[in-house]
This record gives structure tokens, C-alpha cells and sequence, in this order.
């Protein structure tokens, strides 16, 4: 199991990348969606008239959190406003109508917001914007 564990763990900064990539990319269409109806109209047909509340704002930081996340710059803080806006929306639209996430339509907000903490803890990554910059100024 030795063996297991110390190949894994030499390749983790690099999936944890991939796993910020990944989720930062999907956060940021999850945005798009509600900001501009693209790829796909989301669940009102339309994109959100502007300046909408919550909705519209929700876009907004859901889009700047994206696509923070997608490149690696500011991980921590912008993972960290993330998984409160996830915690917000989970809390006002979907907790008030039932206890469990499953009953509630919340999964998607509880998984992000989980999601999101572990990106506040363990950061972007090697293949990060953050990760260049911390590299540059220990040269330095």
C-alpha cells in the first residue's frame, strides 16, 4: 500500500488542478447560463433580467469565481466566496422547503460549496496562476 500512496501523492498537485479546471470551468457556464442563456436557456427559457436579486447577482459572482478558479488567481479567496454564495443559496432557496438536500433540489449548491472549501484548503494546485506567482517571488 506504500507504493500505492507515494505514487499518488506525487501526482496530487497536478490533479488538483485538473480538479480546479474542471470545476471552475462548470461554475463558469453554470454563470453564463444564467447570465446570457448560453450554452442553453436556463430554467426560466431566458437569461436573468439584469440586476435581478438574487438571481442575477448570483451570475455575476458565480462568473468572476469561474473563471478566477479556472486559471488558478486568487484560488483561496475566490473559493472562499464561492462556497459562501453556495451556502447563501443553499440556505434561502432550498432549505426552507425541506430538511434533506436530496428532497430540497440543493445537491448541486451543497456539492459546490464543498467543493469550493476544499479548493479554501488545499489551494489550486501546480498548474496555477497562484502556483507561478509563489514560485517567482521565492526567487526573488
Amino acid at each position: 500500500m506504500n507504493r500505492l500512496e507515494s505514487r499518488l501523492a506525487a501526482v496530487t498537485p497536478a490533479m488538483l488542478s485538473v480538479f480546479r479546471i474542471v470545476f471552475g470551468l462548470l461554475f463558469t457556464v453554470h454563470a453564463t447560463q444564467k447570465l446570457f442563456a448560453w450554452p442553453v436557456a436556463g430554467p426560466s427559457g431566458g437569461a436573468v433580467p439584469v440586476g435581478t436579486w438574487p438571481y442575477w447577482w448570483a451570475g455575476v459572482i458565480e462568473l468572476v469565481v469561474g473563471l478566477l478558479l479556472l486559471v488558478g488567481l486568487v484560488t483561496r479567496l475566490a473559493a472562499f466566496v464561492g462556497a459562501g454564495e453556495m451556502a447563501f443559496a443553499y440556505f434561502t432557496q432550498h432549505q426552507p422547503s425541506a430538511l434533506w438536500p436530496i428532497e430540497n433540489g440543493g445537491e448541486l449548491a451543497v456539492l459546490y460549496c464543498f467543493g469550493f472549501l476544499l479548493l479554501v484548503f488545499a489551494g489550486g494546485g501546480a498548474y496555477a496562476v497562484d502556483a507561478m506567482r509563489s514560485s517567482t517571488t521565492r526567487r526573488r
